[in-house]
């Protein structure tokens, strides 16, 4: 174990996770990206099953009120939230994953695709704007409602 005075401390566990993350990525490069992509995604519907069964109802603004409610207000809000779409922004990646790649994130995203995809019973896309992976000043992601 190293003595830490030259490792930055993680804030949280997300931080922490962003940083094993990343740290692989650097390592094994765009090779773990499915790996990330189905680990992460199976976190994302084991949260959005459990925000599932607290829910009165599924649609996706209820979703994504309970959802925005895990955020610091300070570097994440929602631009606009309807029963068929949500627009999302933020300032700061959980994760850290600030100039890395597009690719890193959209595995990393999985989370919350497939936490929005199970908790609207399969009914939502994500599509990634803006990310500060790819070295964009802020985030930006819409969730849509898909047409039946």
């Amino acid at each position: 174990m190293q003595d830490g005075n030259n490792d930055r401390l993680p804030k949280d566990g997300v931080e922490a996770q962003g940083m094993l993350i990343k740290a692989f990525y650097e390592k094994y490069g765009d090779d773990i990206l499915p790996i990330v992509d189905r680990i992460l995604g199976l976190q994302g519907r084991a949260l959005g099953l459990r925000v599932k069964s607290k829910l009165p109802d599924n649609r996706l603004s209820t979703v994504a009120n309970v959802f925005m409610k895990n955020f610091d207000p300070a570097t994440s809000k929602a631009l606009s939230i309807t029963d068929s779409e949500i627009k999302l922004w933020g300032c700061k990646c959980p994760f850290g994953l600030e100039n890395t790649s597009r690719k890193l994130c959209e595995a990393v995203m999985a989370i919350d695709r497939e936490y929005f995809y199970v908790a609207t019973d399969g009914k939502t896309s994500l599509k990634i704007l803006k990310t500060m992976a790819e070295g964009a000043n802020e985030c930006e992601t819409v969730y849509t409602l898909q047409q039946e």
